[in-house]
């Protein structure tokens, strides 16, 4: 398929800027991929949609405040965006602003020079840091940084993005930006869905570079996913192999895990390794082998994020839901509303 096929002209006022007030209010959009039927929902509604036996698959990834503001030792304004902020790493790979005049060598001073860095060296474009901070950057992006919002989001940080761009259940650092499917659950919502019967697991994808690469060629089967780490457990495996209902993945995160971990599923399940690295490209004409339901945000034009919706329900389909859903102003993108395609 082109990557043509996979834009679509949204009206700008429709891409949210904040989070609705309530977690669970925001609005839910219900598309059945056997039939094409569209229902309009509130989000909390999603316990109407469960049935016991049915299971749950949320990523429980944790965004950390990655994004620093500072200045060149030289002079001059520089934002960085650590795109692998695991402790400990000797090296740090950054999105830099302005790239252009971070050379080698050149030393970038955050804060009030509690924490400066040095670019250590540049590949393939990319550049790389070293920060003066005893390997722990983790403790020093909690004092200094700032929640790495998306570009779309014409704003700046303010003090609830903290709570809100973040998922109630996150609880392993390491995502540079949130499994957005996620934002819509609060604790009270996923006690109700226990209640119903409907089982819950978590598993890990830690959010990296590749939600910000851009698909640059037309035939997108020669576009390359970055490589993200995941984790699976045992418990997960066990639960989908002795599935009673639906497999239902909340989020394109969630999916990717699943569907990188399994050959196939049921007697016969035959998990991989539990811990590693994934740069699975689900685009139209995969064939899903663990994923029966999928929960999403509405994704921006020409994404890997749409391609694995358009696989999932067929791209027309996901084409008709979306434009129903621009006909009813539903609100788009990281802070939009969501949908659930079963």
């Amino acid at each position: 398929m082109k990557l043509s096929d996979f834009y679509y002209d949204l009206p700008k006022e429709l891409i949210a800027q904040y989070p609705v007030k309530k977690r669970d209010e925001s609005r839910l959009l219900v598309l059945y991929k056997n039939t094409g039927t569209i229902e309009h929902r509130i989000f909390k509604d999603i316990v109407e949609y469960l049935n016991p036996g049915d299971l749950l698959v949320l990523n429980n990834t944790k965004v950390l405040p990655a994004r620093l503001i500072g200045r060149k030792e030289t002079g001059g304004k520089v934002e960085a965006l650590v795109l692998n902020p695991a402790q400990g790493a000797v090296e740090y790979e950054v999105l830099l602003k302005p790239a252009r005049r971070c050379r080698a060598g050149s030393k970038i001073i955050f804060g009030d020079g509690e924490l400066k860095a040095e670019v250590a060296r540049i590949e393939n474009g990319r550049r790389f840091l070293q920060f003066d901070c005893n390997g722990n950057l983790g403790n020093m992006l909690n004092k200094l940084g700032q929640m790495p919002l998306p570009p779309y989001i014409k704003r700046d940080t303010v003090d609830s993005d903290a709570e809100r761009y973040q998922t109630v259940y996150a609880s392993k650092n390491g995502a540079v930006a949130a499994p957005t499917a996620g934002l819509h659950f609060t604790k009270k919502l996923l006690d109700d869905i226990s209640t119903k019967g409907a089982g819950i697991e978590y598993v890990t994808l830690h959010v990296g570079y590749g939600t910000f690469k851009p698909v640059n060629s037309e035939d997108i089967k020669e576009h390359k996913m970055e490589k993200e780490y995941f984790e699976i457990g045992q418990d997960v495996i066990k639960r989908i192999k002795n599935k009673k209902g639906k497999v239902i993945a909340v989020g394109t995160t969630s999916a990717r895990v699943l569907e990188s971990f399994y050959a196939y599923v049921g007697e016969g399940l035959k998990p991989s390794p539990t811990t590693g690295w994934t740069d699975l490209f689900i685009y139209p004409g995969y064939r899903f082998k663990a994923v029966d339901g999928l929960l999403t945000n509405f994704h921006l034009p020409k994404t890997t994020l749409l391609m694995l919706a358009a696989a999932f329900c067929g791209r027309e389909l996901l084409f008709k839901a979306y434009e129903e859903a621009i006909k009813e102003k539903y609100r788009f993108y990281s802070y939009g509303d969501a949908m659930l395609i079963i």
